[in-house]
């Protein structure tokens, strides 16, 4: 855990600073504490707690910072519009077909979007007597570089902010345009399992509010079927598995449980629960475990289905639904600790 200086006397503050090189506004309230990176895509790389010492986000070491800035995608909080993969980089919509760039030369798909690692800008940051905050935004129009792809006016806007009940994140997206444009959206959020500097993953149970399993075909695109669960996934989904039981890198419906949508990761040492309760609009997950390699695990709430606009099913039914002209989507999610109740009898 990085160390630092706190240059205000208060529990929570909001300033100003650099992270490794990079300029970055920094939160802090109560023993929470989170960084952001609004010039590497407003990626928020740093969610803690310093009272238990806990590093819940895979964080870049410094070692690891050049690589991050070229594709800052397995650490923080990416931004991911649109998400996942679009066969060829292609699909149609409202009469026209729109063509994104093949980044991903193994399976000639475009992959996780244009928004991940380019400048955002910082519109507020600040603190209240209830929360610490940042907000920061893009502006998409006929002057951005991101139009050539893309064409349509919008802005997307993220808060995040610090208070006794964790780390709230807000999403909006707005159609300043006069087409109808896709909403398409996802966090490529990276989570430490364990998140304590002296745990063992294998102390960890992720648990996951997944519902069906879609296969996918040789260039990871869904084939519109669904596999059956193995055993480890149903634990993941009732009661919690192992997060590196297997290699994963896998794609389900999200299906909520006592009308939340979430992830759960929980340290049976310590009698610890992080949750990414995430809303009910994230109607897919992504899993995906670096190969089931212990240190840090991405489960990624989607709005869509992966290559959605190409998928023949309902949209509804697959999370494909677009922004009339003026109209405004907006999401808000929480992470936030749960500790074991103590049995003082």
């Amino acid at each position: 855990m990085q160390k630092v200086e706190y240059p205000h006397p208060f529990t929570n503050a909001a300033w100003e600073d650099e992270y490794q090189g990079e300029k970055a506004v920094w939160l802090r309230y109560g023993p929470y504490e989170a960084v952001m990176l609004p010039q590497i895509g407003g990626n928020l790389v740093a969610f803690r707690d310093q009272e238990l010492l806990c590093c819940f986000l895979h964080e870049p070491a410094p070692e690891e910072m050049e690589a991050f800035k070229a594709r800052p995608m397995i650490h923080g909080i990416p931004v991911l519009f649109p998400p996942n993969r679009y066969e060829d980089g292609r699909f149609a919509w409202d009469g026209r077909t729109l063509q994104l760039p093949v980044n991903e030369e193994e399976t000639g798909n475009h992959l996780h979007g244009f928004l991940y690692n380019i400048p955002w800008t910082v519109d507020e940051y600040g603190q209240t007597g209830l929360e610490s905050f940042v907000s920061v935004s893009i502006m998409i129009d006929e002057s951005h570089p991101v139009y050539a792809v893309f064409p349509f006016h919008f802005s997307i806007t993220l808060r995040y902010s610090l208070s006794s009940d964790g780390l709230m994140q807000y999403v909006r997206v707005r159609n300043h345009g006069n087409t109808v444009m896709p909403c398409l959206l996802a966090f490529h959020i990276s989570v430490n399992a364990p998140f304590v500097a002296e745990g063992s993953a294998r102390d960890y149970k992720l648990k996951l509010t997944v519902g069906q399993r879609w296969e996918l075909d040789g260039r990871m695109l869904p084939t519109t079927q669904f596999q059956p669960l193995t055993p480890e996934e149903e634990q993941m989904r009732d009661s919690g598995v192992y997060p590196f039981f297997a290699d994963m890198d896998n794609h389900y419906t999200a299906v909520p449980q006592n009308g939340r949508n979430r992830m759960e990761l929980h340290d049976t040492v310590r009698g610890i629960t992080l949750v990414y309760d995430v809303g009910n609009s994230y109607k897919q997950w992504m899993i995906w475990n670096n190969r089931a390699q212990e240190g840090f695990f991405c489960p990624e709430p989607q709005t869509n289905l992966v290559n959605g606009p190409n998928v023949d099913l309902r949209a509804d039914e697959i999370g494909v639904f677009s922004l009339q002209p003026g109209e405004i989507w907006e999401e808000s999610s929480r992470f936030y600790v749960r500790k074991a109740v103590q049995d003082n009898n």
